[in-house]
């Protein structure tokens, strides 16, 4: 298996509050996640890192016993505390959080872990899916009928989301169990990445536009090209 990542400011923003991790473990396993902070000008890049990290560190600690869930929950949950201590405790960090999506892959599948709207998609030749939901505002009303999926790439409240890691000292994320055969791919990314590339672009990229090893720079390059009012994190891993 291989990874690949990429992270930048954009075209607007003056810091990146974005951050991603990806590494393939002793065992042949790719642990991937990447998060996008928010709170205010320096709390969001804290609170991003600071996820990163923790995650990183209490996975490589977490019991062998433990499911793979309880495992990628632990680490998260663990991130969650100290960014919400941090939060209440520093002055400067108060409100700060992130949304986390990991991934652990290995050869028969994968385990996704996400919080907020930072996106997982699988992408093979048959096409490519998103596979966690998105804790928004906006995807409430999709699911409600009340917004087109359409309609919802341009809503003005399109940013707003329902939850985060570190908003509440306890997390309740989502995880999921994707199948993975051989060639598949995973595309990590932050919104600021998904609000400008649609799904037919990534899928495009990813399986016609050219080298593996390039593709994360060629999505950020597009989003580049179309102003990216956000910070742009991408991050592929290869079966």
């Amino acid at each position: 298996m291989q990874v690949w990542g990429v992270t930048d400011r954009g075209a607007v923003r003056q810091q990146n509050q974005d951050a991603y991790a990806a590494k393939v473990l002793e065992d042949g396993r790719v642990l991937a996640l990447v998060c996008d902070g928010m709170g205010g000008a320096r709390a969001g890049n804290v609170a991003s890192t600071m996820a990163v990290e923790l995650f990183m560190e209490h996975f490589a600690k977490g019991s062998l016993e433990d499911s793979l869930e309880e495992r990628m929950s632990h680490a998260a949950s663990v991130a969650n505390q100290a960014v919400f201590r941090r939060s209440v405790e520093d002055q400067n960090c108060t409100g700060m959080g992130t949304t986390m999506v990991a991934v652990l892959v290995s050869a028969g599948e994968a385990v996704i872990l996400n919080e907020g709207d930072s996106r997982c998609y699988h992408i093979n030749n048959e096409g490519i899916i998103l596979v966690t939901r998105d804790h928004s505002l906006v995807e409430d009303l999709v699911e409600r009928g009340e917004l087109t999926r359409e309609q919802a790439r341009t809503h003005p409240h399109k940013n707003l989301i329902t939850r985060a890691l570190g908003a509440e000292p306890i997390l309740m994320a989502d995880c999921f169990r994707q199948p993975m055969t051989e060639g598949d791919y995973l595309l990590l990314c932050s919104d600021g990445l998904s609000n400008v590339i649609n799904e037919q672009e990534v899928l495009y990229e990813v399986i016609h536009g050219g080298e593996d090893a390039q593709c994360c720079q060629r999505l950020l390059d597009i989003a580049l090209s179309r102003g990216a009012p956000d910070n742009v994190t991408a991050v592929l891993v290869k079966r």
